[in-house]
């Protein structure tokens, strides 16, 4: 039997934090886009139709906002690596997908968009 490769997804979770290296980016703070996929089976789930029996997306959105309006850290690497411990401290979760975005980085150019995405699987 293959692992399954359902997933749920959570997109665009907006929350300010006050990362970076930079003393004006920890003082005046800005705003994080955060992206994760969750990898696990849902069949239990959907045979039961049982919020219990998934992970309830809210829940983990809260979770989620907590880290990144929390404990600053210099890089989106460190944040990211935390977003994926929350991710997997539920035990069904087999692997998470995490992105973090920082559309306000300090780059003195025009760009849309910087991001870390990492991937960690439960070992």
């Amino acid at each position: 039997m293959t692992s399954p490769t359902d997933r749920i997804a959570l997109s665009g979770l907006k929350v300010r934090g006050h990362h970076g290296v930079f003393d004006f980016e920890r003082r005046q703070g800005q705003d994080f886009v955060v992206d994760v996929v969750l990898e696990f089976d849902l069949r239990p789930a959907a045979a039961s139709d049982d919020v219990a029996d998934t992970v309830h997306y809210g829940e983990l959105a809260e979770r989620l906002a907590a880290v990144i309006s929390g404990e600053p850290v210099n890089l989106i690497e460190t944040l990211a690596e935390r977003l994926a411990d929350v991710c997997l401290a539920d035990a069904r979760v087999g692997a998470a997908t995490v992105t973090v975005h920082k559309p306000q980085a300090p780059i003195p150019l025009e760009f849309a968009d910087v991001a870390v995405v990492i991937r960690r699987e439960r070992p």
